[in-house]
């Protein structure tokens, strides 16, 4: 099967993604979802990407339940920023947070995490400064957010390298 299908949970879990978004278990519809799934199977192979280890399943639950917690209140925090800027603009700004993560998929979740977040973006990482530039809607505590982007990077690491 691996002949064929490099990575078959991969596959399947594009496909099962294809036939929910389509709303569908249609002959076409299972059809086009196989060869796709199929197809960016073989482009995944083409990325070649890098694989990691999870080492200390444990903490993955606590790190979920942290990040659910902190998107919660970000958006809370963002609506009240919405509705109070009648005429004063929000403390918007770019911060630099220095991250030691040197595993790929680590950074790639971080990245996710952070964009998930409503208030923030991942702009940039610098691979040479082990650096990364964030946008923030709300800057007034750059402490607070540089705690919490290595809380983010501290847990990956731990659970990724």
């Amino acid at each position: 099967m691996r002949a064929w299908l490099p990575y078959p949970l991969f596959s399947l879990a594009l496909f099962f993604m294809w036939l929910l978004l389509n709303q569908s278990v249609a002959p076409g519809s299972i059809i086009v979802g196989g060869f796709l799934s199929a197809l960016l199977g073989w482009v995944l192979v083409k990325l070649q990407p890098t694989r990691s280890r999870l080492h200390r399943l444990s903490l993955m639950g606590g790190l979920a339940l942290a990040v659910v917690a902190d998107v919660v209140r970000s958006n809370i925090a963002v609506a009240g920023i919405i509705l109070r800027a009648r005429g004063r603009p929000a403390n918007t700004g770019f911060m630099s947070v220095d991250v030691d993560l040197e595993n790929e998929n680590a950074l790639a979740l971080l990245a996710c995490i952070l964009t998930a977040t409503p208030g923030t973006a991942w702009l940039e990482y610098d691979r040479r400064r082990k650096s990364l530039l964030i946008h923030v809607l709300d800057i007034d505590n750059e402490d607070l957010w540089r705690r919490t982007v290595k809380r983010y990077a501290a847990g990956l690491k731990e659970i990724l390298q």
